[in-house]
């Protein structure tokens, strides 16, 4: 793994958006797969500027996301079909038949895992994959557990990931759906290359973990040490215990 790191959040969303509209005009059709939470919001807020400047165009791309919340449609706000829109979709000029995303409210919520999955391997594959890491080390929303499943798949969400994104839901974790849809493990790791991003002192003990530590299902995170292309963007804090 290639380990970046920066003085601040700022400073890392900036080169990870940079490294993003890079990898755009590399690579106009690029196939990129997103995350949500928190962390990403500063590097989508810098590609809408770069998209603004002339420096990122989307117009050929196609993206994936990594997963979305159970018995949750679309339009409701605290989706993340909704938080893409919010922060990214919005303003760029993205096809709108080229952005896929898992339907949360689908009436077959198993039927639905496999489209997406097929939809994925139609696709030729995630060429890019951005990713977050929860403070449990769960990867998309594939939590810790004696077992990880490798394909797009239904999850329980542990009660900690629930907190974590109650400010989707009035700050309520008991509105927070207790089931998800996510990328499974072997999904993500089939991408081309894979970036994760942390900040705050909050995720050092599993970033140290993610790096140094055994691999294993109690932290999917620590599975990117599989991967032939796999880079960290961290700020300091995050990076504090390394």
């Amino acid at each position: 793994m290639h380990i970046h790191i920066f003085d601040t959040p700022a400073d890392a969303a900036t080169a990870l958006a940079r490294r993003v509209a890079d990898a755009l005009a590399q690579r106009p059709a690029i196939v990129l797969g997103l995350p949500t939470g928190r962390t990403p919001v500063a590097m989508y807020a810098e590609l809408r500027r770069l998209h603004a400047a002339g420096e990122a165009d989307f117009s050929r791309a196609e993206t994936f996301n990594l997963d979305e919340f159970a018995g949750v449609e679309p339009s409701h706000p605290g989706s993340f079909r909704e938080y893409m829109e919010t922060h990214l979709f919005r303003a760029v000029n993205l096809q709108r038949n080229r952005i896929h995303f898992l339907d949360g409210a689908a009436a077959d919520l198993d039927a639905e895992c496999r489209r997406y999955e097929n939809e994925i391997e139609a696709s030729g594959g995630i060429d890019l994959q951005v990713l977050g890491i929860g403070a449990n080390g769960h990867i998309g929303f594939n939590e810790p557990g004696d077992t990880l499943i490798a394909v797009t798949h239904r999850v329980t969400l542990a009660d900690t990931t629930r907190r974590d994104n109650a400010a989707l839901f009035g700050g309520d974790p008991a509105r927070v759906p207790r089931e998800a849809l996510s990328m499974g493990m072997g999904t993500i790791l089939k991408a081309g290359a894979l970036i994760l991003v942390a900040m705050g002192e909050r995720k050092a003990k599993c970033i140290e973990r993610t790096i140094n530590g055994p691999i294993t299902t109690q932290l999917p995170a620590s599975f990117l040490q599989l991967h032939r292309c796999a880079d960290l963007y961290l700020d300091r804090e995050a990076a504090r215990l390394l």
